[in-house]
């Protein structure tokens, strides 16, 4: 009976082990969690979105900043931005998950600087259009952006996520030749209806089973095969390789003004 008892109070410290472990794994995640909303918080406004008086023309611009959390590593959230001639402000249009758990639509839309740091993280620009016919453009993208079917459906991995809405764009808007990063993850998703058609830039050809694998030919963007999300982009024209979790290795492709 002793060692039965032993074992018992044996087994009672180690429940309380247990349960002290989860209460201090939880109390550092909600830290996380916080300490992210915070850096979120913090606007740091860069120079890649310039001011109405320095470009009264219309523009569209593609941004990238990486995610946060464990996601942070290997994947990047994409977004994109436009002003007409003559408007006195940005639009921009991304998609975040989080917003479907109080909307029917986790689509954005917000009248804010474009160019904010995301979740602490400073922004990257994918593509600056400011051609004369730029409000043809957003025209077309307005179109689109009411056109995305997944505008109820998200998921972070294989997609349709905020890529997925980007690449979509591409997709709808050729004139933009967008071509995203290899850590774009969920920008090669493509629903059952429609396995194969033009790829984001609409200059070449894409294959892909819901974004776990694909393969994509085009002149911007090159060789790119991916596989399960990780995807190796070869682009002989620019010199330039793209690889999971580092994105590109060579120049810079988006000329600013």
């Amino acid at each position: 009976m002793l060692v039965f008892k032993l074992d018992v109070e044996a087994v009672s410290k180690g429940i309380i082990m247990i349960l002290r472990v989860i209460k201090l794994f939880a109390m550092c995640s909600l830290l996380s969690i916080v300490t992210s909303c915070v850096s979120n918080d913090v606007v740091d406004y860069q120079a890649l979105a310039p001011s109405i008086s320095q470009h009264p023309g219309g523009i569209v611009q593609v941004y990238a900043a990486r995610t946060w959390g464990a996601k942070e590593a290997l994947a990047v959230h994409t977004w994109i931005s436009t002003k007409k001639a003559g408007e006195d402000h940005y639009t921009s249009y991304e998609i975040i998950g989080w917003r479907l758990r109080h909307n029917s639509s986790a689509l954005v839309v917000r009248k804010t600087k474009p160019d904010r740091d995301w979740w602490g993280h400073a922004p990257q620009l994918l593509l600056d259009y400011r051609k004369d016919n730029a409000n043809e453009v957003i025209d077309k993208i307005r179109q689109a952006v009411t056109d995305y079917p997944f505008k109820d459906t998200y998921h972070a991995w294989p997609g349709p996520n905020s890529n997925t809405f980007t690449a979509y764009i591409g997709k709808e808007v050729s004139e933009l030749r967008m071509d995203l990063p290899s850590t774009a993850i969920g920008k090669d998703y493509r629903g059952i209806t429609y396995i194969v058609g033009m790829s984001p830039s609409g200059t070449g050809i894409q294959a892909s089973f819901f974004g776990l694998l694909s393969l994509t030919l085009g002149y911007e963007e090159g060789f790119e095969l991916n596989i399960l999300g990780l995807n190796v982009e070869i682009d002989l024209f620019d010199l330039a390789i793209e690889l999971p979790g580092i994105g590109r290795i060579g120049p810079d492709p988006v000329e600013q003004e």
